[in-house]
Parts: C-alpha cells; sequence; structure tokens
C-alpha cells in the first residue's frame, strides 16, 4: 500500500521561504516519476514541479525559478523548496508518484501573508 506524508507547511510572510517534505512508503521514489501538486481554494489542483527518475525536473511557470524538487532516495522523500514566496502561492500542497496514479495524502497547507 502506496501512503504519501506531507509535513512542513505553514503560514510565512511574502517573500519568505518554506520547505516541504514528502514521505513515501511502498514504492521507491528512485524509480519512479514524483509530483508536487498544489490546489487554491476554489480552483482546481496543478502540478507545480516533476521530478524523473533520471533526475530531470521540470516546473510550471508560475514557480520556475523560486521552487525546486529535489528527493533523499535513501530516506525515500520527496522536497520542495519554495522561495521568494508570494500570496498566490498559498494552497494545499500535496505530492504523489506517476502523475498522480496512487491515493492522495493529507496533504499541507500553505499560506503566504502580503
Amino acid at each position: 500500500q502506496v501512503q504519501l506524508v506531507e509535513p512542513g507547511g505553514g503560514l510565512v510572510q511574502a517573500g519568505g521561504f518554506l520547505r516541504l517534505s514528502c514521505a513515501v512508503s511502498g514504492i521507491s521514489i528512485s524509480t519512479n516519476l514524483m509530483d508536487w501538486y498544489r490546489q487554491a481554494p476554489g480552483k482546481q489542483r496543478e502540478l507545480v514541479a516533476r521530478i524523473t527518475s533520471g533526475g530531470n525536473t521540470i516546473y510550471a511557470d508560475s514557480v520556475k525559478g523560486r521552487f525546486t524538487i529535489s528527493r533523499d532516495d535513501a530516506k525515500n522523500t520527496v522536497y520542495l523548496q519554495m522561495n521568494s514566496l508570494k500570496p498566490e502561492d498559498t494552497a494545499d500542497y500535496y505530492c504523489n508518484a506517476r502523475g498522480g496514479w496512487y491515493p492522495w495524502g493529507q496533504g499541507t497547507e500553505v499560506t503566504v501573508s502580503s
């Protein structure tokens, strides 16, 4: 059974930073495509960042240059470093694998105040 646990959210002022983590069990992140998504109130869930098994990364245009996705294969954990946060980054953040293949975790709430 695959489980995705995303602690690490919180409240931060605009211009600040946060690091989210996603502890994964049931699959090996080193052999899977891993994603971070977010869902703002009243909006659809959107892909924020992706890291392939080969370590290639892609980002949504809205976060490019500010967010960095990475992984620690030994800990089976995926990270999202978020810098220069903006109020429009406020959302619930989720990780998943293989394009959202597995049951979603609880997510973590990120609130950016102006």
